[in-house]
Protein backbone atom coordinates (compact mmCIF):
# COMPACT_ATOMS: atom_id res chain seq x y z
CA UNK A 1 0.00 0.00 0.00
CA UNK A 2 1.54 3.26 -0.81
CA UNK A 3 2.22 5.58 2.01
CA UNK A 4 -0.13 8.60 2.65
CA UNK A 5 1.46 11.40 4.06
CA UNK A 6 -0.28 14.54 6.11
CA UNK A 7 1.73 17.64 6.23
CA UNK A 8 0.02 20.04 8.61
CA UNK A 9 0.49 21.95 11.88
CA UNK A 10 -2.31 22.20 14.69
CA UNK A 11 -3.16 25.61 13.95
CA UNK A 12 -4.46 25.29 10.58
CA UNK A 13 -6.62 23.74 8.25
CA UNK A 14 -4.72 21.11 8.36
CA UNK A 15 -7.12 19.83 11.28
CA UNK A 16 -9.79 19.47 8.71
CA UNK A 17 -7.93 17.40 6.27
CA UNK A 18 -6.94 15.27 9.90
CA UNK A 19 -10.17 14.99 10.79
CA UNK A 20 -10.75 13.71 6.70
CA UNK A 21 -8.08 11.54 7.23
CA UNK A 22 -9.34 9.95 10.54
CA UNK A 23 -12.83 9.12 9.11
CA UNK A 24 -11.30 6.88 6.31
CA UNK A 25 -9.70 5.16 8.95
CA UNK A 26 -6.52 4.28 6.66
CA UNK A 27 -2.72 4.25 7.92
CA UNK A 28 -1.33 7.88 7.39
CA UNK A 29 1.88 9.38 9.14
CA UNK A 30 1.39 13.27 10.48
CA UNK A 31 4.18 15.74 8.97
CA UNK A 32 3.97 18.68 11.61
CA UNK A 33 5.39 21.77 10.03
CA UNK A 34 5.81 24.81 11.86
CA UNK A 35 5.30 28.10 10.69
CA UNK A 36 8.52 30.12 9.11
CA UNK A 37 11.20 28.78 7.94
CA UNK A 38 10.03 25.13 7.77
CA UNK A 39 7.26 25.48 6.04
CA UNK A 40 8.93 27.86 3.08
CA UNK A 41 11.96 25.82 3.24
CA UNK A 42 13.35 24.70 -0.20
CA UNK A 43 12.60 20.78 0.46
CA UNK A 44 8.45 21.46 1.62
CA UNK A 45 8.41 23.86 -1.43
CA UNK A 46 9.44 21.47 -3.69
CA UNK A 47 6.06 19.66 -2.50
CA UNK A 48 3.64 22.44 -2.08
CA UNK A 49 5.09 25.73 -4.19
CA UNK A 50 2.99 27.69 -1.82
CA UNK A 51 4.71 26.92 1.23
CA UNK A 52 1.45 25.90 2.84
CA UNK A 53 -0.27 23.42 4.85
CA UNK A 54 -2.13 20.57 4.29
CA UNK A 55 -0.45 19.06 1.50
CA UNK A 56 -1.47 15.17 1.23
CA UNK A 57 1.48 13.20 -0.68
CA UNK A 58 0.30 9.60 -1.12
CA UNK A 59 2.66 7.67 -2.98
CA UNK A 60 3.63 9.87 -5.61
CA UNK A 61 0.67 12.04 -5.76
CA UNK A 62 0.08 15.34 -4.21
CA UNK A 63 -3.37 16.87 -3.25
CA UNK A 64 -2.95 20.04 -1.71
CA UNK A 65 -6.40 22.46 -1.09
CA UNK A 66 -8.67 21.00 1.79
CA UNK A 67 -11.28 20.61 -0.21
CA UNK A 68 -9.50 18.89 -2.67
CA UNK A 69 -7.79 16.45 -0.06
CA UNK A 70 -10.98 15.43 1.44
CA UNK A 71 -12.74 14.86 -1.91
CA UNK A 72 -9.77 12.78 -3.08
CA UNK A 73 -9.42 10.49 -0.07
CA UNK A 74 -13.62 9.92 -0.10
CA UNK A 75 -13.15 8.59 -4.22
CA UNK A 76 -9.75 7.18 -3.31
CA UNK A 77 -10.95 4.96 -0.15
CA UNK A 78 -14.83 4.33 -1.31
CA UNK A 79 -14.75 1.51 1.39
CA UNK A 80 -15.09 4.76 4.25
CA UNK A 81 -18.51 5.54 2.46
CA UNK A 82 -17.61 9.02 2.30
CA UNK A 83 -18.15 9.56 -1.41
CA UNK A 84 -21.66 10.66 -2.64
CA UNK A 85 -23.89 8.33 -3.95
CA UNK A 86 -25.22 9.44 -7.79
CA UNK A 87 -28.67 11.28 -5.84
CA UNK A 88 -26.23 13.06 -3.72
CA UNK A 89 -23.57 14.23 -6.03
CA UNK A 90 -25.23 17.31 -7.09
CA UNK A 91 -25.70 18.68 -3.15
CA UNK A 92 -22.29 17.57 -2.15
CA UNK A 93 -20.18 19.42 -5.48
CA UNK A 94 -22.29 22.38 -5.21
CA UNK A 95 -21.83 22.88 -1.33
CA UNK A 96 -18.15 21.84 -1.23
CA UNK A 97 -17.19 24.12 -3.85
CA UNK A 98 -19.93 26.90 -2.73
CA UNK A 99 -17.72 26.69 0.62
CA UNK A 100 -14.07 26.88 -0.91
CA UNK A 101 -15.32 29.90 -2.72
CA UNK A 102 -18.20 31.98 -2.02
CA UNK A 103 -17.64 31.05 2.08
CA UNK A 104 -13.79 31.10 2.53
CA UNK A 105 -13.48 35.02 0.79
CA UNK A 106 -16.59 36.19 2.91
CA UNK A 107 -15.38 35.00 5.18
CA UNK A 108 -12.10 35.94 5.05
CA UNK A 109 -13.00 39.30 4.00
CA UNK A 110 -15.39 39.98 7.11
CA UNK A 111 -12.93 38.87 10.01
CA UNK A 112 -10.81 41.64 7.99
CA UNK A 113 -13.41 44.54 8.22
CA UNK A 114 -13.52 44.60 4.65
CA UNK A 115 -17.37 45.17 3.21
CA UNK A 116 -17.93 45.25 -0.29
CA UNK A 117 -19.28 48.85 -1.67
CA UNK A 118 -23.02 47.79 -2.84
CA UNK A 119 -21.94 48.89 -6.13
CA UNK A 120 -19.03 46.08 -6.58
CA UNK A 121 -21.01 43.39 -5.16
CA UNK A 122 -21.48 41.69 -8.45
CA UNK A 123 -17.64 41.66 -9.03
CA UNK A 124 -16.70 39.21 -6.29
CA UNK A 125 -18.01 35.68 -6.01
CA UNK A 126 -20.26 35.92 -3.07
CA UNK A 127 -22.16 39.06 -3.68
CA UNK A 128 -22.04 40.24 0.14
CA UNK A 129 -21.52 38.94 3.46
CA UNK A 130 -25.54 38.72 4.51
CA UNK A 131 -26.19 37.08 1.11
CA UNK A 132 -23.42 34.06 1.91
CA UNK A 133 -24.65 33.88 5.49
CA UNK A 134 -28.62 33.11 4.49
CA UNK A 135 -27.72 30.97 2.02
CA UNK A 136 -25.18 28.41 3.49
CA UNK A 137 -27.68 28.84 6.57
CA UNK A 138 -30.31 27.74 3.81
CA UNK A 139 -28.12 24.59 2.77
CA UNK A 140 -27.85 23.13 6.52
CA UNK A 141 -31.01 22.84 7.20
CA UNK A 142 -32.81 20.98 3.88
CA UNK A 143 -31.29 17.97 5.07
CA UNK A 144 -29.90 16.42 7.96
CA UNK A 145 -26.53 16.25 6.57
CA UNK A 146 -25.47 18.42 3.25
CA UNK A 147 -25.73 16.72 0.95
CA UNK A 148 -28.69 14.99 2.08
CA UNK A 149 -30.09 12.02 5.02
CA UNK A 150 -26.02 10.54 5.71
CA UNK A 151 -22.60 12.11 6.24
CA UNK A 152 -20.20 12.34 3.52
CA UNK A 153 -16.84 14.43 3.20
CA UNK A 154 -18.62 17.04 2.19
CA UNK A 155 -19.99 17.41 5.71
CA UNK A 156 -15.84 17.24 7.12
CA UNK A 157 -15.51 20.49 4.90
CA UNK A 158 -18.69 22.25 5.35
CA UNK A 159 -18.84 21.37 8.97
CA UNK A 160 -15.32 22.32 9.78
CA UNK A 161 -15.99 26.11 8.61
CA UNK A 162 -19.39 26.21 10.24
CA UNK A 163 -17.70 25.35 13.35
CA UNK A 164 -14.57 27.43 12.80
CA UNK A 165 -17.11 30.36 12.26
CA UNK A 166 -19.38 29.79 15.33
CA UNK A 167 -15.87 29.51 17.53
CA UNK A 168 -14.16 32.75 16.44
CA UNK A 169 -17.19 35.12 15.48
CA UNK A 170 -17.03 34.79 11.15
CA UNK A 171 -19.82 33.31 11.58
CA UNK A 172 -23.25 34.79 13.29
CA UNK A 173 -24.72 31.98 16.04
CA UNK A 174 -28.01 31.11 14.77
CA UNK A 175 -30.16 28.37 15.29
CA UNK A 176 -29.43 26.39 11.98
CA UNK A 177 -25.65 26.54 12.37
CA UNK A 178 -25.67 25.28 15.41
CA UNK A 179 -27.83 22.01 14.90
CA UNK A 180 -25.90 21.52 12.33
CA UNK A 181 -22.78 21.63 13.87
CA UNK A 182 -23.74 19.86 16.91
CA UNK A 183 -24.67 16.69 14.89
CA UNK A 184 -20.70 16.72 13.71
CA UNK A 185 -19.31 16.94 17.16
CA UNK A 186 -20.69 13.58 17.69
CA UNK A 187 -18.12 12.06 14.87
CA UNK A 188 -15.73 9.49 16.76
CA UNK A 189 -13.54 10.73 14.09
CA UNK A 190 -13.34 14.65 15.20
CA UNK A 191 -13.21 14.03 18.58
CA UNK A 192 -9.67 11.86 17.68
CA UNK A 193 -8.50 14.26 15.45
CA UNK A 194 -9.12 17.41 17.96
CA UNK A 195 -7.27 15.45 20.08
CA UNK A 196 -4.55 14.49 18.53
CA UNK A 197 -3.99 18.16 16.79
CA UNK A 198 -4.71 20.08 20.61
CA UNK A 199 -1.76 17.46 21.90
CA UNK A 200 0.58 19.34 19.25
CA UNK A 201 -0.42 22.80 20.55
CA UNK A 202 2.02 24.64 22.89
CA UNK A 203 1.31 24.95 26.14
CA UNK A 204 -0.24 27.63 27.67
CA UNK A 205 1.37 29.29 30.49
CA UNK A 206 -0.42 28.93 33.99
Amino acid sequence: MEELVLYTNPMSRGRIARWMMEEVGQPYRAEILDYGPPMKSRDYCAINPMGKVPTLKHGNRIVTEVAAICTYMAYTFPEAGLAPHPDELADFYRWMFFVAGPVEAAMADHALGLDIPKEHERRVGYGNYGMMVETLEKAVQRHPYIAGERFTAADVYVGAHIGWGLTFGTLPQSAAFEAYWQRLLLRPALKRANALDDALLPARPS
